[in-house]
């Protein structure tokens, strides 16, 4: 059998895009493929739950089109399939002069995204947020929160209810295209597709030089460490506390996130992994870490960013600089409140020149679409990421 379309990877944009292949080609055969023993098992699944609102993206941007439509597909799916997700907001908390200055520029950009966003003030903050403390702040109302593993198995189930294909634990080790289709082989097992889309995050790379296509970026992978506090202190915010990012850094910084079970998390920070799949501190495989020592792209992207790597190295190593991190706009915060948390690993595309990518990367050939870059938010922004993909996928040639 040959199948009309073939996707690699079971995270969220990975569903996404099989949902919306089956949409637009209602009753065609679609297998995806998945290596672990079960969906969102990466990315999507380490991610901090938040459906974001698009509040840091360029008006007009790519981004935030996507981010804000994500976010009210996200929440109609949820509807639909009755997932559970919280509405809560969030409040961006300005702890300087200069944060404050930033915060204006934020609050500009939201009004040209159309989003709903409102400054508040000390004291207003202090009401909104008796623990968190601030010289103002912007509060975001539409933010929500979901569990997207859950969001991912009922995008499994659509796909299967429309004739696709979910398959478990295969591990692909060779692609071939030819000019008819493209031979996909696991072991001993090898399957045949038109089309085939992959959508392998933390592996796109190592995929896409699998399937023989020249690549010119590499993933390196940044570890997010979380934390989880308490039950006792579940109460602490009640909405999602983020600081004022810093527009030189590519990260958002540490932030408070209530979690859909009723829990409170509090990161990440982003420090260089040494395992592309490794979660528990101080994992290291030789291979992922020779791998980007031999690429340039990596010196000069360590090089650009020294100082402020070096300091999240250390707030890493020693949980006394995270809290302090926290207890910015949290004071209340002890050391004894920092429980342990599995950490995330976000698939961060790196150029030859040092370059990070923040844009969508795509390697394509006749028969074949790599998704080597999804830009964050991917989880809030899946659905119209899959419907992007989808659409370039199926558009005719020429």
């Amino acid at each position: 059998m040959t199948y009309d379309f073939c996707i690699i990877g079971g995270g969220i944009v990975g569903l996404a895009t099989a949902m919306r292949l089956l949409q637009l080609r209602p009753g065609a055969s679609l297998l995806l493929l998945e290596k672990e023993e079960s969906l969102a098992r990466h990315q999507t699944g380490h991610n901090s739950g938040v459906i974001h609102a698009g509040i840091y993206y360029a008006p007009g941007s790519l981004k935030a089109d996507l981010c804000k439509r994500g976010a009210q597909a996200t929440k109609d799916f949820c509807d639909e399939h009755e997932i559970p997700y919280d509405v809560c907001g969030k409040l961006l908390v300005a702890s300087s002069a200069l944060e404050l200055q930033r915060m204006d520029a934020l609050l500009e950009r939201s009004k040209l995204n159309g989003l709903d966003v409102s400054r508040v003030d000390a004291g207003e903050l202090r009401e909104l947020e008796p623990n968190i403390v601030g010289q103002g702040g912007l509060f975001v109302s539409s933010t929500g929160i979901v569990d997207y593993r859950q969001v991912c198995r009922a995008m499994a189930s659509v796909i299967e209810r429309a004739g696709g294909e979910v398959r478990l634990e295969v591990q692909v080790n060779a692609i071939r295209e030819g000019g008819e289709h493209v031979l996909i082989r696991s072991g001993e097992q090898t399957w045949k597709a038109k089309q085939l889309v992959a959508c392998a995050g933390l592996q796109s790379d190592r995929l896409a030089r699998l399937a023989g296509i020249e690549v010119q970026h590499q993933i390196i992978p940044f570890r997010g460490e979380y934390y989880r506090l308490p039950a006792s202190r579940n109460d602490i915010v009640q909405h999602l506390i983020y600081p004022i990012p810093d527009p030189t850094l590519p990260f958002l910084g540490i932030h408070l996130t209530r979690m859909i079970d009723g829990s409170v998390t509090v990161g990440p920070n982003a420090v260089l992994g040494f395992a592309r799949e490794g979660y528990p501190k101080f994992s290291t495989n030789l291979s992922d870490v020779a791998e980007y020592a031999r690429f340039p792209g990596f010196w000069k992207t360590i090089g650009a960013n020294l100082r402020s790597g070096l300091n999240e190295m250390k707030n890493s190593l020693f949980k006394a600089g995270y809290l302090e991190q926290c207890r910015k706009y949290c004071p209340s915060l002890e050391l004894s409140d920092l429980q342990p948390m599995e950490a995330g690993i976000r698939a961060q595309a790196v150029l030859r020149d040092g370059t990070l990518v923040h844009d969508f990367l795509f390697l394509e050939t006749p028969r074949m679409l790599h998704v080597c870059n999804a830009p964050s938010p991917a989880a809030t922004s899946a659905i119209p990421i899959g419907e992007m993909i989808a659409e370039r996928l199926l558009k005719p040639a020429g």
